[in-house]
């Protein structure tokens, strides 16, 4: 007689892990996780523009948002600074979701013109053209702030920071002059996701 095949026990899930589901497929996270962490462990694509796992989130641009389903209510969020919880549905790609990513690379395209990246990732997303104004068309930087914090987190030089407010916002070293702190390691030039510090700080990448 032919032995019973006996059916292999189920690995126990890792209790510690927290478990949602994304586009409707099941994933874990780690405790503190963002919801970005967790989309890019599991090979999900999020749109970022002020992101680097270098250096601390902030949500500022709004280019990673996704929709967070819970009790059939729903909601629009950065995913770059939620973090997760379980028992949730993540749409990274609705069309709340995608209507708002193309209304972000509108403003971008009317506040950064000139930056051949911005462009083509708004052509991703079927937007050529803006409804609102283009004030600068020379203008490449989308004050996302990523240079300034990686060089304040990463390098701790503060050699450059974001100045003044509101539309007048800007790249800047303190005081408009080069900054003698600057040591020329390129790292703002290397996180810049438009290529604006190869126009605003030309002599960084210069020998």
């Amino acid at each position: 007689m032919s032995a019973k095949k006996t059916k292999k026990a189920k690995p126990e899930q890792d209790q510690s892990l927290i478990h949602f589901m994304i586009n409707g497929q099941e994933v874990q996270a780690k405790e503190g996780w963002t919801i970005l962490e967790t989309a890019r462990q599991n090979g999900i694509k999020i749109p970022t523009l002020c992101f680097h796992p270098a250096v601390e989130a902030i949500g500022s641009c709004r280019l990673c948002v996704v929709e967070i389903m819970q009790n059939g209510r729903s909601q629009v969020a950065a995913s770059c600074i939620t973090p997760v919880q379980g028992d949730v549905e993540v749409l990274t790609d609705s069309e709340e979701v995608l209507n708002v990513r193309r209304w972000v690379l509108e403003m971008l395209l009317a506040n950064c013109p000139a930056s051949h990246q911005i462009r083509e990732l708004a052509k991703e997303y079927g937007v050529t053209s803006t409804r609102f104004k283009v004030e600068h068309p020379e203008e490449a930087c989308a004050r996302c702030g990523l240079c300034t914090r990686a060089c304040d987190e990463v390098v701790g030089i503060r050699a450059i920071s974001l100045g003044n407010r509101g539309v007048f916002k800007e790249v800047t070293a303190p005081y408009h002059q080069r900054s003698t702190d600057c040591i020329r390691c390129g790292t703002c030039l290397y996180v810049c996701p438009t290529g604006a510090m190869e126009q605003l700080f030309p002599q960084v990448s210069a020998p």
